[in-house]
């Protein structure tokens, strides 16, 4: 047997063995504020929690747990305790409110809800932290068997960026099978980001279970306290997700910018020009990558910035268009435009599924469009350059069609967001009065600066790149992007309101070339010209 084969065979096949392998660590495993946890006592916390937990579920149901709270040691207590009972967690967004999280947790049939003073006034009955029920099984024991690689572990509740979110399923062999990713007791893993998404799970929480490595929590990500926590606990790798990382940079530069231990951040869909400036700024490599929220999909990071990353050793993954055939691979002009979009971006997918996707909770009809044909797709948009590195390309349906040509958003994002003053972007389509799209530019200033439309103007002229119908026709300038739960940029309201809101809106009228504000008068010309195009119903409606 090769030494290779040994270490699999060793490899514990469930998260339940993961937590019962720290059972004798001594080494620090858990650290919050000024407490710090042995993996032995985090275990010992977690076989309390087992007991609890078996003996509260209903066994004629299905065994599911809502956990509302921060990133707390609760947390990690609940959802190690649940992988020795065999029970499944369900991470509560609490983002959610009123009707859309109650549909949330009924849909996921969570037998109850465990919440704390932070969020317990959102839902009804929860099982309170503060009132410890589990508290009467103190020195209760590791549980005698544990449970199977099929037990279902956690349902991770999709972004819901296209629609209501879906529960997607992870069984323990799953979880324990992706955990191992090289971390060892040396190593401190910092975690910010909400344990109820799957980029903390799959980054943070079970890489360092699986290596005994030390977890650091923070209660919600604070740009503010980013370096003082990665300085004094010695953090070596963190994860971030969405805009984190242009938080960290908008605060002040200190002489201890260099002074820590810190090797990698993991920072999928940061733009570009952050990760350059991240890098420059704290001397840290950045990596993107990619996972999708059901698995999937799961990409190794590359050395190219912005890019998802490549396909792992066994993974068939490819872009393909509706029909399924496998698209052209990127070609560039010297400038570094794509010139073969419309051949080039399809639709990211896996042809050797082979159970990366476990299914989404009570939901065949999503399941089934998700898996089509043994093959996961991923729902995102995509190109392959001749590297055989993926590059995002935007969502299923986040193309623009202007004046006949159709191209993905992501690239003209990728573009504007090198804009100096621009602190994030987001691009999306928008109805033209005759036929297609226009493209709208969102965009929030960087502290300091005010939109200045001519130097706007000369930016995407000198952009090499910049397709000759990227250019934005309007520009929204914004206090903020709407976000979603996990911090990625939420574009329904954008195309929504198009032109039709209270932010500032800059504009390019037919044939111009410079940005002139987007007056009432113009707007309602838009409408009249909608109107005499019989186009009034592709006209932005806020009524939906």
């Amino acid at each position: 047997m090769t030494p290779q084969a040994n270490t699999e065979a060793r490899r514990p096949a469930t998260v339940a063995q993961m937590v019962r392998a720290r059972a004798e660590d001594d080494n620090v495993g858990l650290i919050f504020g000024d407490r710090t946890w042995t993996w032995r006592e985090v275990v010992t916390e977690a076989a309390v929690r087992a007991a609890w937990l078996r003996a509260s579920l209903d066994p004629n149901r299905p065994k599911h747990v809502g956990v509302l709270l921060p990133n707390v040691p609760e947390y990690v207590f609940q959802m190690f305790g649940a992988a020795l009972a065999g029970a499944c967690i369900v991470g509560v967004n609490a983002t959610r409110r009123g009707a859309e999280l109650a549909h949330d947790i009924e849909h996921t049939s969570c037998q109850f809800v465990i919440a704390d003073a932070t969020y317990g006034n959102l839902v009804q009955h929860p099982v309170r932290v503060e009132d410890r029920p589990w508290a009467r099984y103190e020195g209760a024991a590791l549980p005698d068997v544990d449970p199977l690689a099929s037990t279902l572990m956690c349902l991770l509740l999709t972004s819901g960026s296209t629609a209501a979110p879906k529960a997607a399923m992870r069984s323990q062999g799953r979880i324990a099978a992706g955990a191992g990713i090289g971390f060892g007791a040396r190593d401190t893993l910092y975690c910010p980001m909400p344990l109820s998404h799957g980029n903390a799970l799959s980054a943070a929480l079970f890489p360092a279970l699986a290596g005994g490595s030390r977890l650091l929590l923070r209660d919600r990500f604070s740009a503010t306290a980013w370096l003082d926590d990665v300085r004094r606990h010695g953090v070596t790798f963190t994860n971030t997700v969405g805009r984190a990382l242009g938080y960290v940079l908008a605060t002040p530069p200190t002489p201890g910018d260099h002074d820590h231990r810190l090797k990698v951040v993991l920072a999928p869909e940061a733009s570009p020009r952050d990760m350059a400036e991240f890098h420059d700024r704290f001397g840290v490599t950045v990596l993107s990558g990619y996972g999708s929220s059901e698995g999937g999909i799961v990409l190794v990071p590359s050395r190219k910035p912005g890019s998802l990353g490549t396909a792992p050793p066994g993974a068939d993954v490819a872009v393909v268009d509706a029909s399924g055939a496998e698209c052209e691979t990127a070609k560039f002009y010297p400038g570094g435009r794509l010139c073969n979009s419309e051949r080039a971006i399809g639709e990211l997918v896996r042809r050797n599924a082979d159970g990366s996707f476990e299914g989404y909770w009570n939901n065949p009809d999503a399941e089934s469009e998700r898996l089509r044909g043994g093959w996961f797709w991923s729902g995102d948009l995509a190109y392959r350059d001749s590297d055989d590195v993926f590059w995002f390309a935007g969502r299923v349906g986040d193309w623009l069609r202007v004046d006949s040509e159709n191209f993905a958003a992501s690239p003209v994002e990728r573009i504007v967001g090198r804009y100096e003053p621009a602190a994030a972007v987001a691009v999306v389509g928008v109805p033209d009065p005759l036929a297609g799209d226009q493209v709208l530019a969102a965009m929030e200033l960087s502290p300091g600066y005010a939109f200045d439309p001519d130097d706007f103007a000369e930016f995407l002229s000198a952009q090499p790149d910049l397709g000759t119908k990227w250019a934005p026709r309007f520009v929204r300038l914004t206090e903020a992007l709407p976000v979603l739960g996990n911090g990625k940029i939420d574009k329904r309201p954008l195309r929504r309101e198009a032109w039709l809101c209270d932010d500032p809106v800059w504009w390019r009228p037919p044939g111009a070339h410079a940005y002139t504000p987007l007056t009432g008068t113009e707007r309602d010309s838009l409408r009249e010209l909608f109107d005499s195009h019989h186009r009034m119903g592709a006209y932005p409606s806020l009524d939906h």
